[in-house]
């Protein structure tokens, strides 16, 4: 149970810290509004893999398939989705908002990282990789231990998300209006570049 523990973090760990578009997010709403929309964005990033986690260990063949059959339709409405995100991260002025007093909606955070992550199938491919690599999951496997997977799992990603979003924020202070504007500049310029190349990646790949 031990080992299955370590190795459910460290899987956790291994698909959520590539800092892609939604670790961009998260990081760029940490700055601009704190810990509390940090994690909501994060909270939907989690969701999103949980399902895929469910998935991939109860070995659902239909959806599997359906995602395979549909693996270029959803990766395209991803790329758009993350470039369009990108934009509007970029169009955005912190300033504004700032003047305004205006309360920012963590459901929102939420429900838009949600969205991005849903529609990236890809996941579900790397928790089958590493599932094989670290023979965290076997026929013989019961409900049970299927489920504890899954809660370590989570545990791993959500330890690597609170992580991020408190180093974030510590260093939050030390921007002021001027590097939040900047933030928001390179995030929506980094997102809009990212998008592409994904799209491109999974046409080559």
């Amino acid at each position: 149970m031990l080992t299955m523990f370590i190795k459910g973090l460290i899987i956790g760990v291994i698909v959520s810290a590539p800092i892609g578009p939604i670790g961009l997010l998260c990081i760029q709403r940490t700055l601009n509004g704190g810990r509390k929309r940090g994690i909501a964005t994060a909270l939907g990033a989690s969701t999103s893999d949980l399902l895929y986690a469910c998935i991939a260990v109860f070995s659902m063949s239909i959806v599997v398939n359906f995602i395979e059959t549909h693996q270029l339709i959803l990766q395209i409405i991803g790329t758009i989705v993350v470039f369009f995100f990108g934009l509007y991260t970029f169009m955005d002025d912190p300033r504004k908002k700032l003047t305004k007093l205006k309360q920012e909606n963590s459901y929102d955070d939420f429900i838009t990282s949600f969205g991005l992550t849903i529609t990236n199938p890809i996941v579900i491919v790397l928790f089958m990789f590493l599932f094989a690599k670290f023979h965290y999951i076997n026929e013989d496997i019961t409900f049970i231990r299927s489920v504890l997977s899954i809660v370590f799992i989570m545990l791993g990603a959500a330890f690597w998300w609170t992580f991020l979003v408190y180093l974030v924020d510590f260093f939050r202070g030390k921007f002021n209006v001027r590097g939040l504007y900047i933030v928001n500049k390179v995030t929506g310029m980094l997102l809009m570049i990212i998008a592409p190349i994904n799209l491109i990646s999974t046409l080559i790949g």
